[in-house]
């Protein structure tokens, strides 16, 4: 609660997901799981933290978001104008190959195997979290992708940011 003037004010307390960050090492087993983090699972609101949908990712790699966040996605892309041939295109492509997926009682997440030769995962994976995604990545494809933009990483930079209006 907190006062103003005369009259208390009650605030709503909404529990919004911050951005994800952090890299995982983790290995397949197997049968194509992976344990979850438990620094990557914290970051989760409770209602977040077991199931999820995994899709292609834009690269080489796959993209696990949180149900409520595919959700929220999905729902703006709802909105997309259909009658025009790129929408269509786009929505198919975004959503081709989607499947819901939840974390097992171990706290293990199955890859499915048509999904793991798709992105070209093997053992040695890495888990890459940023704003409301988790991008999985074969280990050795991940770095190799890492260190060949990091020489254009100054110029992507001010591409990206350079115009932003950073409040001043």
């Amino acid at each position: 609660m907190v006062k103003s003037g005369k009259y208390p004010l009650f605030l709503p307390i909404i529990k919004v997901m911050a951005g994800l960050v952090g890299e995982f090492e983790v290995k397949l087993d197997d049968k194509g799981r992976f344990l979850f983090p438990s620094g990557l699972r914290k970051q989760l609101p409770a209602a977040s933290q077991r199931d999820f949908m995994l899709n292609k990712g834009f690269e080489n790699c796959l993209t696990i978001y949180p149900m409520t966040e595919w959700e929220r996605i999905s729902e703006k892309l709802s909105k997309m104008n259909l009658f025009k041939p790129k929408n269509r295109m786009f929505y198919r492509l975004f959503h081709q190959g989607a499947k819901s997926i939840s974390l097992d009682n171990a706290g293990r997440v199955l890859v499915p195997a048509s999904h793991m030769e798709r992105a070209g995962l093997r053992q040695e994976v890495m888990l890459i979290a940023y704003n409301d995604r988790v991008e999985i990545w074969d280990k050795s494809n991940y770095f190799e992708m890492i260190e060949g933009n990091m020489t254009n990483f100054a110029d992507l930079a001010d591409e990206v940011m350079g115009d932003l209006d950073n409040g001043e």
